[in-house]
């Protein structure tokens, strides 16, 4: 169990570390953009949407990286001066309503996708780009945030049984400072 847990984890890590490039390529995208509509005086008419499309993906699948490295928004007044136990002690007792937003995405997600592929969708724009690759990702996404949200809850249950969370099984620990030296973001 805990070698699957150790290789999920990695999963999102190398996952999130690759998608987050996306950002270069969608800063490549809207350069070319504006030089071909300002300079050259021949707008491309698939470059603006396609850096629109990566950049949905890039946002959805990161949340199984965020979850990782416990990157998500915390409520810090509070949440972040609580020590290691009782950050444990909130995440497991605010699980139940994680679970139900990614049900709830996961869901939806698979609809949208499934509904994107079968009707072939595309966009509305001259070049009609297929939506199905981004909405795809939607349902993926889902289910890595879910797999490394089982992951954060069985870290935080072993925090209240008192035994040992490493950083490559479980993810970040919850006394970990931010970059900034304060409390978690």
């Amino acid at each position: 169990m805990k070698n699957l847990a150790r290789a999920i984890t990695r999963l999102n890590r190398w996952l999130g570390k690759w998608v987050s490039l996306c950002v270069l390529v969608i800063f490549g995208l809207l350069l070319a953009d504006v030089v071909m509509r300002y300079v050259v005086g021949a707008p491309a008419i698939w470059t603006a949407e396609l850096a629109t499309l990566i950049f949905g993906g890039y946002a959805i699948i990161g949340g199984g990286y965020l979850l990782a490295e416990r990157g998500h928004v915390n409520v810090d007044i509070f949440y972040g001066a609580f020590s290691t136990r009782r950050k444990a002690l909130v995440d497991v007792a605010t699980w139940p309503l994680f679970f139900l937003f990614v049900a709830v995405l996961l869901w939806q997600g698979y609809d949208i996708a499934h509904e994107a592929i079968v009707d072939n969708e595309t966009t509305n724009s001259m070049w009609r780009a297929p939506l199905w690759p981004t909405k795809t990702l939607i349902p993926v996404a889902a289910v890595l945030l879910l797999l490394q949200g089982f992951i954060r809850l069985w870290a935080d249950i072993r925090v209240l049984m008192g035994l040992p969370v490493d950083d490559e099984t479980f993810g970040a620990p919850a006394s970990d400072a931010a970059p900034d030296g304060g409390a978690e973001h």
